[in-house]
Parts: C-alpha cells; structure tokens; sequence
C-alpha cells in the first residue's frame, strides 16, 4: 500500500480561525477527515504532519524518505516565500512533492506569488480549497 504525507506548515493549525474570508471556515481537523476519506477510496495510507517551526518541518522530509513514503501533499504556508532550507530538504528527500496552497497566491499579496519550493516539486495547487489537497492525493495515488 503507498503511503502519501500530508503536510502543513505554519499557521494551518488555524485554519476556520484564521483569516476565513481567505482560508474558509473548515478546521484542519476537518481538511484531515476529507483527505482520510479519498485516501480510503484510493486504498492509499496516510501520514498528517503539522508544525509551525520550519526545523520540524525539514526533519519531517528526511524522516518520509527513510519511511519509504511514496509522495507528500505539502502547504509550506509562510515558508513558501522565505525558505530555502525547506526547498533544499524537499530535493534532497528525493520525494514527489505537490505544493499546496487553499488560497490563490496569484491574486493576493506581490510578495505571495514567489515561491522557494515550487521548483522542486512535482506541481503546485492553488486557490482551489480543500479541494487541492484532493486532487494533490490522487494524483499522487497515480503515478509510480
């Protein structure tokens, strides 16, 4: 059975708190239940991380690899924009990544719209919800 990650970064503990005009009104708990839901209809397992520190983050990545995780959903939130040690941990993971973010990045803030992680992953979603995290899943289920 593959195993798929699902990770968040900082302040999606938040999420229905934060911000709902932008991030909805759904908690992370809720997201959870939704993706163990499509991860059950696609026979996958997953594994949910959140933490708002990036080092947590980055040994996260290092310990996926060793886990022989097949893939990670992954919302750096704020470290999209200022992490080069969190892009450097995921092309170093040798992991597929698909960078996920509920907002659409392009239509907020300038700052927003560079990403230190997108290039190293598989593909990035944005602005699609929850739904992004689903469609990150199945494709992730997909490919070898």
């Amino acid at each position: 059975m593959k195993k798929l990650a699902i990770i968040n970064g900082p302040n999606l503990n938040l999420l229905g708190k934060r911000e709902p005009d932008v991030y909805g009104k759904q908690s992370l708990l809720d997201l959870e239940k939704l993706v163990v839901k499509e991860a059950r209809s696609l026979k996958v397992e997953t594994i949910f991380f959140q933490s708002n520190h990036e080092g947590e983050l980055i040994d996260k990545f290092s310990a996926l690899a060793d886990l022989d995780c097949h893939g990670v959903v992954f919302n750096p939130g704020g470290f999209t924009h200022t992490s080069i040690a969190l892009r450097d941990a995921i092309k170093g993971s040798g992991l597929a990544v698909i960078e996920v973010h509920i907002s659409n990045v392009y239509s907020r803030e300038e700052f927003r719209k560079q990403s230190f992680t997108a290039p190293v992953s598989v593909g990035v979603i944005s602005g699609l919800g929850f739904y992004g995290y689903v469609a990150a899943l199945n494709y992730l289920a997909e490919i070898d």
